[in-house]
């Protein structure tokens, strides 16, 4: 039975039946599985941008297929365009309105079946969180990757606009070559180009088989992802008749193939975050330690940006993930029996990928030749991180660093210090209040991360934070540092000065003061006044859990 069935078929059929007759169904239309088709398209960003059409393309193909479709819109938020300002906070929310939004829709409709549409960061791991909250057959289509900027025979992608100001500011670059970069680093629509987060999800679902192999490297404006799109309509026509669901797919195995892919490919942060919320929605026992016992096996395999030469048009051209999930899978790094949409098992998926990359590339290496031995998402744990902190050291030829605390309370007044000149080599950076509690949000900071780099300090200096990371962050960096400050986290309790060690070998995150110190400090210390208590920020900051179990708003506990 049809979920949809009592809409069309039950005591309230005469009036629904004529409200469904106006959006187009006919009489042969009422015994056919309704597909809600969640669309993200804006002129917000141009991650968005091109989502309609892909929309409206499977809209038919679903049609075809013999479901009947019905679009209702999302909303986004542009991290690049918000980033370093106090809209940022709303990012990661915005995650959980996605997720409200899809499960508010297709269940107050009573849709059989869900085929999201997203781009941005966040609109991928909202849609997930829906799916399995609401467990209907689902699939992703992801709108696909910006094309790589050029200038002077490089390429460019957004972070490298960012990292200009902090060119600018050591006198690196002048104002006519920042304005250069800014002109040519997004040419058209898609997501930020490199291995940053909306790529780094979309890579993450195509592995746990919510969406179509090789779809989650297309370009955003190539004829494939229309073809993808349509192709996804039908799969999940089928999906509705053979009945499978999310939580059929969302496998404890499924996740850690996820983590595999995501070491692999030298992903963003954020993939941390976003897979602990949606495995805790799905009830899959994935914990943060889970993510430090696979990197400590897998290797990262492909050079890509941030902190590699190659954007992610070059990995699809080389085979995209399902070759990196080729890699991993011959070298007994996969769960190979893991099933997708399809109801094909990796095994199968793979059985015509080579078991060896192209030769004449630099992109995906050989296991026997690894660009890192290990995974470049340490976990470290501390008295500063009892919960765990995640750091990414990809690009950073020592992950090891004491020195003193540089202590701020915000984002913008470490920004200021940076391009003001006043962090040091050897410095250890510290912005708290930015968590989920405290940001409200749990902020991305790409601008503090990039200026840091645009002056030459990447590998002489670390920042940690309570915040977040934007996947285009590279260097000595440690995030979502748990418990946060604002919930009593010893990140509060740290002075300007105090000795701090960041040591990714030892996978520790120590404040170097005595207990008894520490203990005196914590009994002065009081919780802040929260800075927003109505609207969306001030019912995040209440409900919202610690980043250590995913920053959710879901009460599952």
């Amino acid at each position: 039975m049809l979920r949809s069935d009592v809409i069309t078929k039950g005591t309230q059929r005469s009036p629904n039946r004529a409200m469904l007759r106006t959006v187009g169904f006919s009489d042969a239309d009422f015994g056919k599985p309704i597909l809600g088709i969640a669309n993200g398209y804006s002129t917000i960003t141009p991650c968005n941008m091109g989502l309609d059409a892909l929309a409206k393309c499977a809209e038919e193909a679903v049609r075809a297929a013999g479901g009947m479709p019905q679009i209702f819109g999302t909303i986004t938020v542009s991290d690049g365009i918000s980033m370093g300002t106090e809209g940022m906070k709303y990012s990661l929310v915005s995650r959980e309105v996605i997720a409200d939004a899809i499960e508010t829709a297709c269940n107050g409709q009573s849709m059989d079946g869900l085929l999201a549409v997203g781009g941005c960061d966040k609109n991928m791991p909202g849609a997930m969180m829906a799916m399995a909250r609401m467990n209907i057959p689902a699939i992703f289509v992801y709108g696909g990757t910006i094309k790589p900027g050029k200038l002077g025979g490089r390429d460019l992608t957004v972070v490298d606009a960012f990292e200009a100001v902090g060119h600018l500011a050591s006198g690196k670059i002048d104002e006519k070559q920042l304005i250069a970069i800014e002109k040519n680093a997004c040419p058209g629509v898609g997501s930020c180009g490199g291995m940053f987060t909306a790529n780094t999800m979309s890579a993450a679902i195509e592995t746990m088989g919510l969406s179509l192999p090789y779809s989650s490297t297309m370009a955003a404006e190539d004829a494939e992802k229309t073809e993808s799109a349509a192709r996804s309509a039908e799969v999940l026509v089928n999906a509705v008749k053979a009945n499978i669901r999310p939580l059929n797919l969302l496998t404890k195995e499924a996740f850690e193939n996820a983590i595999s892919v995501i070491m692999a490919v030298g992903g963003s942060t954020n993939a941390v975050l976003h897979l602990l919320a949606i495995a805790r929605i799905a009830r899959v026992d994935l914990n943060i330690d889970d993510f430090e016992r696979i990197r400590q096996r897998v290797p990262v395999i492909c050079d890509l940006k941030p902190s590699g030469r190659f954007v992610t048009v070059d990995l699809h051209r080389t085979g995209g993930i399902p070759q990196v999930m080729k890699l991993l899978l011959d070298a007994g790094l996969l769960h190979g029996d893991c099933r997708n949409v399809e109801g094909k098992s990796l095994r199968e998926l793979l059985a015509d990928v080579p078991s060896t990359p192209p030769g004449s590339q630099d992109v995906i290496k050989p296991l026997s030749n690894p660009i890192y031995n290990k995974g470049h998402l340490a976990i470290l744990k501390g008295n500063l991180a009892q919960e765990g902190s995640v750091a990414k050291i990809s690009g950073v030829k020592r992950p090891v660093l004491t020195g003193p605390a540089r202590v701020f309370e915000s984002e913008e007044d470490c920004l200021a210090a940076i391009l003001d000149k006043k962090i040091n080599t050897g410095d250890v950076v510290v912005i708290r209040y930015e968590g989920p509690v405290g940001g409200p949000g749990m902020r991305e900071m790409l601008a503090p991360t990039s200026a840091i780099v645009g002056q030459g300090l990447g590998d002489k200096v670390a920042l940690v934070t309570d915040g977040r990371f934007s996947g285009g962050t590279y260097g000595l960096v440690v995030g979502h540092v748990a418990p946060e400050a604002a919930a009593g986290g010893t990140i509060g309790l740290v002075r300007e000065g105090d000795s701090i060690t960041v040591d990714a070998d030892r996978l520790l995150l120590q404040l170097n003061v005595d207990d008894t110190e520490l203990a005196n400090r914590r009994a002065t210390w009081s919780r802040p006044k929260p800075l927003y208590t109505t609207g969306v920020l001030g019912k995040y900051a209440r409900l919202v859990s610690t980043s250590s179990k995913g920053a959710i708003t879901d009460q599952l506990d």
